[in-house]
């Protein structure tokens, strides 16, 4: 089996700053999306998660290069460059580059702020030397610069590249000498073309591309993925403006040119760059219209009146609720931002000029629409249609005995949402930039209040999140929803709420294959623990899995009970970034609304069985029939490289149970339990590792 490579990794750890990663974000996102998944991920997981194999790209921003050894110097760096050497890719900005060179001599000679000696990946094998022009300073415009660099037209031979163009730079080095390692795989990308403050050598390498075994770098010593959009002309900083000035006049060039050096790694790149589109209305819906008065009768004590509109203030979102019948735009431009507006559609736009930047969005305040009289309109929301939903709710329901019709009752539909899970519970991401200084926030006012069952779906997520150090990518065509399940704690005893994990891909398996009569035979499989495999269609032997679906579940405790959001993202009809299920071939194609109804159906009648049984020898049967793991031989990294034979899981606490075994491969008689959230499963390497 192989797994293809969609993740395109920015090292948001110890040494990167904030900004630096939300411009790699927002570059990379618009030229690679949705073939790859442009996420972040901190120094802990490049040491101790399995990432390699599904990673096309490594990229580490501009920063700190100390910060960078401080957390990878040894086992991070090893993994790192034993990476790149069997085929993988690495892409250094400024720090980034510095970090990249064989050797890193930084202002040599200032005591405040030297920086000098040798560097463990050594993709460049030479010394990276700056900074190239004089005036850095730390967290500030002071020193920034539009340099102009000439492109080498003979190493960048892919699509349109500028002969030279202006780009961002702040502190960044000049890769010495760079001409003359051309035996050893290193070519020059692009020059300075202005008068260096320090040696160079031969040359004035301001971009460099280097082989590395089967793999390669690149390694920028300016910004070319700082986009002039993204900056502020009016900060207090003399002749900034004129900066930003120029790099708005080249803003196609650096464009092109960041195209050209990803071309250049081998990546499929857009044609165009792709805007991430605004947020718009959420309209909350139910099967029943009189239940949607019901529910927001349930809220009423957190509902505040402002210049006669209503207001819900959650801890990390504002929603403004209105009435399909008094859709306004006057009292909302007081409480957004001065740069957005909303459309007559009711998405939240920004002026002209801004319309690109990067955007806060936990700052934005969501519309809610409360349909109260009847269910939304075709026209209300046209890429999801509330009737088909609730007609085939119902007649999945009629066919089940044991469903209390709650899973889909009440429903939340936004066309464009930030995460169906955020909206719900707010987390800040584990591998967010800096994370030991983000603060746990959520929607916590609301979820309290919601019933078990109550959905929320959208047809593109703009910051939509995995388990661990995983972004599932969210384009129009995947199928896209959180599910409330509020847990009682007097169920533990027999029904433990980590099972709610193996329900939910229960679920989806399940309600993919009882779709409809001739779906049964779908090739579509289990990962422990939560993420959902399909045969690939591209090979013809039937034995390549990708991954098409997965799950996050947040629970924590509340008066007596968890309150629950499981998280699922399935690729239905979008083909990028891996397959989905309308490319597997069904007797005929999936429908999101259908597929929704069909997969909380499922759900439902798996929960109430599983309130009543536990998780039985029936849950355990229908687990492993549609599992990828029986029988299969691993590596425990944890227990000192023993081999051990998956044997299945225990129904106490769902812990993964292991076989060990001895000479020629027969059991020793020990068996090994492993928790889902302490040790990651590379399925594709046979390695389960802990983590740390």
């Amino acid at each position: 089996m192989a797994t293809k490579r969609m993740n395109i990794l920015v090292y948001s750890g110890n040494g990167s700053t904030v900004e630096s990663v939300r411009h790699c974000l927002y570059s990379l996102r618009r030229l690679l999306s949705p073939t790859y998944a442009v996420i972040t991920v901190t120094d802990d997981a490049i040491i101790k998660e399995p990432w390699t194999a599904s990673c096309a790209l490594l990229v580490f921003p501009g920063g700190a290069d100390l910060g960078y050894c401080r957390k990878l110097n040894g086992e991070g760096n090893r993994r790192i460059s034993q990476y790149v050497e069997r085929g993988g890719l690495y892409l250094g900005f400024c720090a980034g580059g510095y970090y990249g060179s064989k050797r890193c001599e930084f202002e040599v000679g200032n005591k405040k702020m030297e920086v000098v000696g040798n560097r463990e990946l050594a993709f460049f094998p030479g010394t990276c030397r700056g900074c190239a022009f004089s005036g850095f300073v730390y967290h500030s415009e002071a020193g920034a610069r539009a340099t102009q660099i000439r492109v080498s037209k003979t190493a960048l031979t892919k699509g349109s590249v500028p002969d030279v163009f202006r780009t961002y730079y702040n502190g960044g080095g000049v890769f010495v000498d760079a001409p003359k390692y051309r035996d050893k795989g290193v070519e020059v990308l692009a020059d300075y073309t202005e008068k260096l403050d320090v040696d160079a050598g031969e040359g004035s390498a301001s971009v460099v591309y280097c082989k590395v075994g089967d793999g390669a770098a690149v390694l920028t010593s300016t910004h070319p993925e700082f986009s002039a959009v993204n900056f502020d002309p009016d900060i207090d900083v003399p002749g900034f403006d004129k900066v930003v000035k120029a790099l708005k006049e080249d803003e196609k060039q650096r464009a092109d040119f960041l195209k050209a050096c990803l071309r250049k790694l081998g990546l499929q790149v857009n044609e165009e760059q792709i805007t991430i589109p605004s947020l718009s209305r959420l309209h909350l819906s139910s099967a029943v219209v009189s239940d949607t008065a019901q529910l927001l009768e349930s809220l009423q004590d957190i509902i505040t009146m402002q210049e006669g509109e209503e207001y819900i203030r959650d801890e990390n979102d504002i929603f403004h609720l209105e009435k399909p019948s008094t859709w306004s735009l006057g009292p909302l431009a007081k409480a957004l931002p001065s740069s957005t507006k909303e459309n007559s559609e009711g998405e939240q736009d920004a002026d002209a000029e801004d319309q690109d930047k990067i955007v806060d969005y936990d700052k934005l305040v969501k519309r809610l629409v409360v349909h109260d009289k009847d269910q939304p309109e075709s026209k209300d929301t046209p890429y999801f249609n509330h009737q088909a939903f609730f007609a085939n709710l119902k007649h999945y329901e009629s066919q089940s005995r044991e469903t209390d019709g709650t899973f889909g009752k009440n429903i939340l539909y936004g066309e464009v949402v930030t995460s169906t899970n955020t909206l719900l519970e707010k987390y800040l991401p584990l591998n967010a930039p800096n994370p030991v200084k983000l603060t746990l926030s959520r929607n916590t006012q609301i979820l309290r209040r919601l019933p078990t069952g109550f959905t929320a779906t959208a047809t593109v997520q703009v910051a939509g999140r995995g388990r661990g150090t995983n972004v599932w990518v969210s384009p129009a065509g995947s199928l896209m929803f959180s599910t409330v399940i509020r847990h009682p704690m007097s169920l533990m005893p027999q029904a433990p709420v980590v099972f709610l994990q193996y329900l939910a891909a229960l679920a989806i398996v399940e309600g993919i294959k009882t779709y409809d009569r001739g779906y049964e035979h779908m090739p579509v499989r289990l990962k422990w623990p939560n993420d959902i495999f399909a045969a690939d269609p591209s090979d013809p032997t039937g034995k390549t899995f990708v991954k098409i679906g997965g799950i996050l579940v947040n629970s924590h405790y509340s008066t007596s009970e968890y309150l629950c959001v499981v998280g699922i993202g399935l690729n239905t009809t979008n083909a990028s970034p891996t397959t989905s299920l309308n490319a597997l071939h069904p007797p005929s194609p999936f429908t999101l609304e259908k597929l929704l109804a069909r997969i909380l159906t499922c759900f439902s009648v798996l929960y109430t069985r599983f309130v009543r049984t536990g998780f039985d020898g029936y849950f355990e049967n229908l687990y492993y029939r549609h599992w990828l793991h029986s029988e299969q031989v691993v590596t425990l990294e944890a227990e000192g490289g023993v081999r051990a034979r998956i044997k299945g899981l225990t129904t106490d606490w769902g812990l993964l149970r292991a076989e060990e075994l001895g000479w020629e491969d027969r059991a020793t008689g020990r068996v090994v339990t492993l928790q889902s959230d302490s040790n990651s499963f590379d399925f594709f390497k046979g390695l389960i590792k802990r983590k740390q």
